[in-house]
């Protein structure tokens, strides 16, 4: 897990939705609402559940929908969600708004998903069947994160489900935040002026216990003439398909019976949020007479509290809770005669009625979605920074091929006519962002590395042939500066490139010299290079110098009597050594204050320089140096773990873990094989082999990186891997993949356990 909850940009919310009538659809669209009020730049895509046989007038606010009762739907909407790679998906769950045995489809897409997956749970059993065990354990093992609404919801999931506690948290429901209303207020507004009302909301069902209320009316009429009796909602929809409106028609024959039938007004509709809010600020009581106790969210009730409601209630589990310290007044289960004695005690007692209402308006402060918002919000950047469960973790490497670690298809499908595109959508190329010198170099000194390699030469020809010209036009020659970067319409968007790409470019020349068997292609890269050697020693960036370096070393190797070359790599590596040196503290062997970006080129260059120069302080401090780096780069579990790029900028600190980038990997990788050149020590081959594997899954999150057609994913995250396969991704895992390859042919060496490597 991360030190900080990581930023979360894009939510998958799945969970009903209106128009669907029923609490989970409004506690949806309202979690929704808040969490782009809390953050406006939010992308939320939704996905909603529509049960069996309807068909929903979805608003825009809907992206992808779920048919409840089709076993692939589950498994296509996972599809669709990795392929979105939210940040994290926020899951809404209830027992029978999903299909299958006690809603076991949903497992078709929990177990599918990339992204870290936080559920709410709506409800929480006790004593569940044998399916609904099922289901509910293995939803358990696919959250990061368990949300439940009471404190009593922690207890059952700890005690019942035996689920740590640390992957628990309570978030209340949310509620609106409305202003402390008198109710006679709104009771102009429904008829009510004069009235004393008590009211009730909720879709209808028999578990509700209204009967029982209605049976407490005749002795509080006799004493209250004024009081109404309000029923708001429909009655639920599955009870309205299963036996029409006959609990309906029950509750109105009893209030007949017993003479109370015009002191009851039914609502019958499923009312919107404004109307609601309207209705409680309008009630002088509110209560819920539920049958049962297992009942750990009660979305009504939420509302009436944050509203300033007195509460009359029976004492299911929710209700206990947010009753508590006076806030309203419990009664015994399906007790009409103490509904009727605690009802009728608030309404004879208006001083008690009103502090009460002011100790539930304030308790409710906690709960107005604003908070709620928050809380999810922190809570989701959280789930983030843990890791897949082990389960997803298979899932995701099932089905993978060995990387083709021979072919150059993966570069092929980035180059067009005019060089390499710099970012890819998944792994089709983005056009948008166009071209960049640092891709176009890396990509020729890869083409150059292959065909002397024999693998794919065609290929190898034409991308030489592409990526040296755009090298080429890189080259100002009026001002002796490369430029960086190209729009998609080949109009340079620069007068002046970065040090880095200069360096980069230098760097590829080099290579080609040293290494292109194209009488050709040498020529070029041997006039281009003339020019630009006496253009880099203005270079002050330390990885600029540092890929100058090893381009000037190359290029040394072929034209070994270049003074102006020679007098750089004195220089440039002198002062390399210079600031390493100066910068060396306790705990602390590096060349600057920070780790940042392709921080192994910095020792390599050092040690490559060494070794040209006969320096063996230079090779020394180059290898301590990297010693120290490899054993940052190490995760706890003895993975290679890169230097994340949440580290860049934080002075002397141990580097956070992510965002890993390939790059990272490969530069190691290069850098241990020069130590290994130079020390000859076995460390180093295991060291590079543990980089390379990263490509393979044996990282932090035990993610491959690496596609069987040998294209590689941008970037290991928090949570899961980044999709798209960029120039500069692909790049590194092919240089990786060669020199890799290279070592493998070395003499067989027993592997030594990292050691501090002295020479």
């Amino acid at each position: 897990m991360t030190d900080t909850p990581s930023p979360v940009r894009h939510i998958a919310l799945i969970g009903n939705y209106p128009p669907r009538q029923c609490g989970i659809a409004t506690f949806t669209a309202d979690l929704r609402s808040a969490l782009i009020a809390a953050d406006p730049t939010l992308r939320i895509t939704t996905v909603a559940m529509t049960d069996s046989g309807q068909t929903y007038a979805y608003p825009p606010d809907v992206d992808y929908e779920i048919a409840q009762n089709h076993r692939d739907a589950y498994r296509a909407a996972a599809d669709h969600l990795n392929a979105l790679n939210p940040d994290v998906v926020l899951l809404q769950h209830e027992f029978g708004i999903f299909g299958g045995a006690s809603g076991a489809y949903l497992l078709e897409l929990t177990e599918r998903l990339r992204a870290p997956l936080v559920t709410t749970l709506h409800t929480v059993l006790t004593d569940p069947n044998p399916d609904e065990r099922r289901v509910m354990d293995a939803l358990a093992s696919h959250s990061a994160r368990l949300v439940v609404m009471a404190e009593k919801g922690r207890a059952l999931l700890t005690e019942h489900w035996h689920i740590p506690d640390a992957r628990i948290a309570v978030i209340p429901h949310g509620i609106p935040d409305l202003p402390f209303l008198d109710p006679a207020f709104q009771k102009h507004r429904f008829g009510l002026d004069g009235r004393q009302v008590i009211l009730t909301f909720g879709l209808l069902s028999p578990n509700k216990g209204l009967e029982h209320m209605i049976a407490a009316l005749p002795d509080l009429v006799r004493d209250h003439p004024d009081l109404t009796y309000v029923i708001l909602g429909a009655t639920h929809p599955h009870l309205l398909a299963a036996e029409g409106e006959t609990y309906r028609d029950r509750l109105t024959a009893q209030a007949k019976a017993v003479g109370v039938w015009e002191h009851l007004r039914f609502v019958n509709q499923y009312v919107d949020t404004p109307t609601l809010q309207a209705w409680l600020s309008a009630a002088d009581i509110y209560v819920t007479p539920y049958l049962h106790e297992a009942q750990i969210t009660s979305g009504t009730l939420a509302y009436a509290v944050g509203r300033g409601k007195a509460v009359v209630s029976t004492p299911y589990w929710h209700a206990t809770e947010l009753l508590a310290q006076d806030t309203g007044v419990l009664v015994p289960f399906a007790d009409s005669r103490a509904l009727a004695e605690s009802i009728g005690a608030l309404l004879d007692d208006p001083a008690r009625r009103d502090q009460m209402r002011a100790r539930a308006y304030e308790a409710g402060r906690h709960m107005i979605w604003p908070e709620v918002a928050r809380g999810y919000l922190g809570l989701l950047g959280e789930a983030r920074g843990m890791r897949r469960p082990t389960t997803a973790v298979h899932s995701l490497r099932s089905g993978m091929n060995i990387p083709n670690v021979s072919t150059l298809r993966a570069v092929d499908r980035m180059v067009d006519g005019c060089g390499m595109l710099q970012h890819s959508r998944a792994s089709v190329p983005h056009r948008q962002h166009g071209y960049c010198l640092d891709d176009n170099a890396r990509a020729l000194m890869l083409a150059v590395d292959m065909k002397a390699e024999g693998i794919e030469t065609d290929r190898a020809n034409r991308i030489i042939d592409t990526c040296a010209a755009f090298v080429e036009d890189a080259w100002n020659e009026e001002t002796s500066v490369f430029r960086n970067f190209m729009d998609y319409r080949r109009n340079w968007l620069e007068t002046q490139g970065s040090e880095d790409s200069h360096g980069r470019a230098l760097w590829a020349l080099g290579r080609v010299v040293a290494d292109s068997d194209d009488q050709g292609v040498k020529l070029w890269a041997t006039g281009l290079t003339e020019k630009v050697i006496p253009a880099s020693q203005s270079l002050s960036a330390l990885r600029a110098r540092a890929f100058a370096l090893l381009g000037l070393i190359s290029w040394l190797s072929v034209y070994p009597g270049h003074r102006v070359a020679q007098t750089m790599v004195n220089r440039f590596a002198t002062e390399l050594h210079t600031r390493l040196k100066a910068e060396r503290r306790k705990d602390w062997n590096w060349f600057e204050p920070t780790l940042a970006y392709d921080n192994a080129r910095l020792p390599e260059a050092l040690i490559s320089a060494g070794r040209l120069l006969e320096r063996e302080d230079m090779i020394q401090d180059g290898v301590d140096a990297l010693n120290w780096l490899a054993e940052m780069q190490t995760g706890a579990n003895g993975v290679f773990r890169p230097v994340g790029t949440e580290s860049f900028g934080r002075p002397h600190e141990r580097p956070r873990p992510f965002d890993q980038q390939p790059l990272e990997a490969w530069a190691m990788i290069g850098a241990c094989a020069t130590a290994h050149e130079v020390t000859g020590h076995p460390v180093w081959l295991t060291r590079a082999k543990a980089a390379f594997d990263w490509y393979l899954g044996l990282n932090d999150l035990g993610l491959r990186m690496a596609t069987s057609n040998g294209g590689c994913f941008d970037g290991l995250e928090v949570d899961r891997v980044n999709l798209n396969q960029g120039a500069e991704s692909i790049l590194a895992f092919q240089f990786a993949a060669l020199e890799i390859q290279r070592l493998k042919r070395l003499p067989k060496i027993q592997p030594v356990k990292p050691t501090v490597v002295r020479g």
